[in-house]
């Protein structure tokens, strides 16, 4: 069977968790370079299915294709790490020291990732700058100002409702980490990550390495956002957002949901040896990457 179970997976995701939390900052950067492009690139297959087809959907449907690019090769996402490396530090696997280097070096690697493909891929849809005709463009100028400007001019509320959104994205998002880990197939694991990607996409929520792309490429090709309007009205409260949803909604709540209370009960997911060893020992080198 390729099922696996709740308590099994739990018992994956703290390893996973562990895992993450071990690499170096090479590997970081690298994997969250790599992590942040390949997304963005998902992000314009998404952008580009709707402008052809007029239905949004569309895009939605699409663009989960990045997501499973970066959970099957091993790479960072650091919206995923928000629900698995904060178990491996509650069960004291991995220090919180360990956690925040994760995730700074990843996110760098994310903004490096993200703005090396907005670069290339302004130059392409603006045909090295000499044709600013491609509808693509203004969807990004757009999309770009809606996710600054227009919370900027709502105020408290429009900072408050971009932090709601990102907590909604990550729960939907690690729930796609998560969900990786429920099939031992290839097939099973694309299958369970894809719906709750398409989710998040679908409804317009806010994800942070998502707008680390969307933004800036935005302001690249002639959208009215400064770099503090990409901050503080989109960066830090999706961030913070995407952390808490992730941490709160997925991570804390499906390990109440799986953990064992009772005495004598020594970790996260117990299970006999046998079935539940063999499947984290043959899972954790895929999912350290998710």
């Amino acid at each position: 069977m390729d099922y696996v179970k709740p308590s099994e997976v739990l018992s994956a995701m703290i390893e996973a968790g562990k895992a993450k939390a071990e690499l170096s900052i090479m590997q970081l950067i690298v994997r969250g370079s790599l992590g942040g492009a390949i997304l963005a690139c998902a992000t314009t297959l998404a952008f580009t299915a709707t402008a052809q087809t007029k239905i949004p959907m569309i895009g939605a449907l699409l663009f989960p294709v990045g997501f499973v690019m970066i959970i099957l090769l091993g790479l960072e996402l650091v919206t995923g790490s928000f629900a698995l490396i904060p178990l491996a530090v509650l069960e004291k696997k991995t220090s919180p020291g360990r956690m925040l280097n994760n995730f700074f070096w990843v996110i760098i690697g994310h903004l490096i990732g993200c703005a090396v493909y907005a670069a290339l891929y302004g130059l392409t849809i603006t045909k090295m700058g000499t044709d600013m005709s491609n509808p693509l463009i203004q969807t990004l100028i757009t999309t770009s100002e809606g996710k600054t400007s227009a919370y900027k001019s709502m105020g408290a509320e429009g900072m408050t409702l971009a932090f709601i959104k990102a907590m909604l994205c990550n729960w939907m998002v690690t729930l796609g980490a998560v969900m990786a880990m429920t099939s031992k197939s290839t097939a099973g694991k694309i299958l369970a990550m894809w719906l709750p990607i398409l989710t998040f996409f679908g409804q317009g929520f806010e994800h942070t390495v998502v707008n680390m792309f969307v933004i800036p490429a935005g302001m690249l090709l002639g959208a009215k956002v400064s770099f503090g309007d990409w901050w503080i009205w989109n960066g830090i409260p999706v961030l913070l957002g995407n952390f808490l949803g992730g941490v709160l909604f997925t991570g804390l709540l499906f390990y109440l949901s799986q953990k064992s209370f009772k005495s004598g009960a020594s970790s996260a997911g117990d299970q006999p040896s046998g079935r539940g060893d063999a499947v984290i020992s043959s899972t954790a080198a895929l999912e350290k990457g998710l």
